[in-house]
């Protein structure tokens, strides 16, 4: 049971706020909320231990603290910051946590790349009658939620808890 919660409940967060920040440009204070409590009701039931999940909690922290500085910055948004801090407790600190960051900077700059092309070719878009949320056209910032969940699916099998459900599975 514990293992099938590991399974669904970071990569379902992740992919329902990465559909709310493309189709809304916010994501739910609740998907980051729940990404958090959820690790810490599920980490001691996997075996970790206080010092390891300290060590979660810390990267977490780290994490945030960064956020922060860039939120106060207006480089990020508040929804990215809250969703990357309860994405990075999901892998502590470890080269899972490296790896997820990578992922997610590398995603977010081929996003990045691809809504400008986007808003370069509005016009085009627009008389072609595609289908794309209007507000990825028109809004100034860019959905960054969709790179941190690709970086989070990208990243997730190498981390700790998921590492731990496939050494029980086997």
């Amino acid at each position: 049971m514990i293992n099938a919660a590991i399974l669904v409940i970071f990569p379902f967060c992740l992919l329902l706020s990465a559909f709310s920040d493309l189709l809304t440009m916010k994501i739910p204070n609740r998907t980051s909320m729940t990404l958090f409590v959820s690790f810490l009701f599920v980490a001691p039931l996997m075996g970790l231990g206080l010092t390891q999940i300290g060590l979660h909690i810390a990267a977490a922290v780290a994490v945030f603290a960064v956020c922060f500085g860039l939120f106060a910055a207006n480089v990020m948004g508040g929804g990215d910051a809250k969703l990357l801090t309860a994405s990075a407790i999901w892998f502590g600190f470890n080269a899972s946590l490296a790896a997820f960051l990578l992922y997610v900077s590398i995603f977010g700059g081929l996003l990045t790349l691809a809504v400008l092309l986007l808003r370069s070719q509005e016009n085009l878009i627009l008389a072609a009658r595609i289908p794309i949320p209007r507000l990825l056209l028109t809004a100034k910032k860019v959905p960054y939620g969709i790179a941190i969940a690709a970086g989070g699916f990208a990243a997730y099998p190498s981390s700790p808890l998921m590492q731990l459900a496939f050494s029980q599975l086997s």
